[in-house]
C-alpha cells in the first residue's frame, strides 16, 4: 500500500514524452528515476508482459494522435479555403448586389421617360408599378391620390384594360365622362411569367383630333372643287333669269302678273344666296375694299327684301341710325351677309311674321363700334344650338344646307368684326354684327 505514492511522478510524466514520436523502445529505463524498479510500476503481471502491453498501447496513440494532428492540419487548411472562397463568394455578392441595384435604378429612369405609360398589375387586380406617364395618360381616370388598384378607375378605362387582355393587337377606345373629359387610349397587354399583367398605355387624343382634320380637309376639297362646277354652271343662267325678271317688271304688267313676277325674283334671290355660300364658303377670296356707307347698304337691303317679305307674309321694318357711317369693305360681301341673316329669319317663320333690321352705333373701353342686328318674331334658337350654330351643317330647319351662317362669319371675320347669336326675352331670335370704326381710312366721313 504504501506503493502507490511512488507511482504518481511517472504518470504524469507521460503526455510530456508524448510530444516526440515515435516511442523508443527502451523508454523505461530513460523514463523512470533512479531507484525505481520497473516492476513496481505495473501489477498483477510480469515486467515483460507489461512493458510490452503498454509499448503497443502508446504505440497505438501515438499513431492515434500522428493521425489526429495530420487531421487537424488538414481540416485547418480546408478551413482556410473556405474562407477564401466565402470571402470571394461575399465580395462577388456585393458586387452583384450593386450591379443590380445600379441595373434597377437605370431601369426605373428608362421606365420613367418611356414615351408611353407602363401600368403592372397583380392577378388580383394590384397596382404593382405605375410610371409618371401612366398618369398623365389617365388623367383625371387617375385619381388625385396613388394609383394602388385596377378598381380605383372608371369603368370605361377598366373595360378596356379587361378588353386588351382577350386581344394580342393594339385596341383603341374614347374614355371619360363629358364632352369635354373624352379622350382616346390605345392599350396593349402582355403576361407576366409569375402572374399578373402589364399594360402599354398611349394617349392618341391628338393623334386622332388631327386624323379629324386631315380627313375633315380632303372632304372639303373634294366638296370645293364639285361646288366651283356646280356655282359656275348655275350662276350663268340665273344671271340671266335675274335679267329678265327685272325686265319683266318694268314692263306694262297688271297687279297679278307683278305679283308673280316679284315671286320668281324672290325665288331666284333665295337660289344666288345659296349658290354663293356654297361657293364662299368653299374658296372665299380677300374681300375687295372699298368706303361703304353702311346706312345707305341698310336703305338698300330693306327695298331688296320687300318683295321676299310679300311673298313669305313678314313685314319688315328699318331702324337705321348708322347714316354716313363708312367703313372700309367689300358691299357685295356684306349684301350677302344681309341676304343670308334676312332669310334665315323668314325661312323660320312659314306662317308669318316680323323681322326687323337696325343699326346704330355704340363706344365701349374706347373703341366705337358699328352695330347692325336682324331680329325676328320666329320660334327662336334651341339652346343646345347656341353653341355651334356659326359651324357648318348646323341648321335649324330640315334640308338647309347650314352653310349660310357659317358664311356669314367667314365674312364678318375678314372685315375685323363680330356676329353673335342669342334669343330674344319675349320670342325670336337676334343676330348681332359688330365692325369697329377706329380703321376707317382718313378723309372718309364716319
Amino acid at each position: 500500500m504504501q506503493r502507490g505514492p511512488q507511482l504518481a511522478p511517472p504518470v504524469q510524466m507521460l503526455p510530456i514524452a508524448m510530444m516526440s514520436l515515435p516511442m523508443p523502445r527502451d523508454w523505461t529505463e530513460h523514463q523512470l528515476p533512479s531507484g525505481v524498479d520497473a516492476t513496481d510500476v505495473f501489477i498483477g503481471g510480469t515486467n515483460k508482459e507489461n512493458q510490452e502491453f503498454l509499448l503497443r498501447a502508446f504505440r497505438s496513440f501515438a499513431h492515434a494522435a500522428a493521425s489526429l494532428e495530420a487531421s487537424y492540419a488538414n481540416l485547418r487548411a480546408e478551413v482556410e479555403r473556405l474562407e477564401r472562397e466565402l470571402a470571394a463568394s461575399n465580395s462577388e455578392v456585393v458586387r452583384t448586389s450593386e450591379e443590380n441595384a445600379q441595373m434597377r435604378a437605370y431601369l426605373d429612369r428608362i421606365l420613367e421617360n418611356l414615351p408611353c405609360g407602363v401600368l403592372v398589375a397583380s392577378s388580383g387586380g394590384e397596382v404593382l408599378r405605375a410610371n409618371s406617364e401612366t398618369r398623365r395618360v389617365l388623367g383625371p381616370a387617375a385619381g388625385d391620390g396613388e394609383l394602388v388598384s385596377l378598381c380605383s378607375l372608371p369603368d370605361s378605362v377598366r373595360e378596356l384594360l379587361q378588353r386588351s387582355r382577350m386581344e394580342e393587337d393594339e385596341l383603341e377606345q374614347t374614355v371619360g365622362n363629358g364632352q369635354h373629359n373624352v379622350r382616346w387610349l390605345a392599350v396593349r397587354h402582355a403576361l407576366l411569367r409569375e402572374g399578373g399583367d402589364i399594360f402599354i398605355l398611349r394617349d392618341i387624343s391628338e393623334r386622332k383630333r388631327l386624323d379629324e382634320i386631315e380627313a375633315r380637309l380632303q372632304r372639303e376639297c373634294e366638296l370645293a372643287a364639285i361646288s366651283r362646277l356646280l356655282a359656275h354652271e348655275i350662276r350663268n343662267p340665273l344671271g340671266s333669269l335675274e335679267l329678265f325678271a327685272g325686265l319683266l317688271m318694268e314692263s306694262d304688267l297688271d297687279d297679278e302678273q307683278r305679283s308673280w313676277v316679284e315671286h320668281v325674283r324672290a325665288g331666284l334671290r333665295t337660289l344666288a344666296a345659296i349658290v354663293n355660300n356654297v361657293l364662299h364658303f368653299h374658296s372665299l377670296p380677300p374681300p375687295q375694299l372699298a368706303p361703304v356707307d353702311l346706312g345707305k347698304l341698310l336703305d338698300w337691303s330693306r327695298g331688296f327684301f320687300l318683295p321676299l317679305g310679300r311673298q313669305s307674309q313678314v313685314t319688315f321694318s328699318l331702324q337705321n341710325h348708322l347714316a354716313g357711317v363708312v367703313i372700309p369693305a367689300d358691299r357685295h360681301r356684306l349684301e350677302q351677309v344681309l341676304l343670308n341673316l334676312i332669310l334665315n329669319s323668314v325661312q323660320m317663320m312659314p306662317e308669318g311674321g316680323w323681322v326687323e333690321l337696325g343699326g346704330r352705333r355704340t363706344r365701349s373701353e374706347g373703341t366705337e363700334r358699328a352695330v347692325v342686328t336682324v331680329a325676328d318674331t320666329g320660334p327662336g334658337i334651341p339652346p343646345e344650338d347656341l353653341g355651334a350654330i356659326f359651324e357648318p351643317g348646323v341648321s335649324r330647319r330640315a334640308g338647309n344646307s347650314g352653310l349660310g351662317l357659317s358664311v356669314c362669319r367667314k365674312i364678318i371675320e375678314q372685315h375685323g368684326g363680330a356676329i353673335h347669336a342669342a334669343n330674344r326675352s319675349q320670342h325670336g331670335a337676334i343676330f348681332t354684327v359688330t365692325f369697329p370704326l377706329t380703321d376707317v381710312p382718313e378723309g372718309v366721313q364716319k
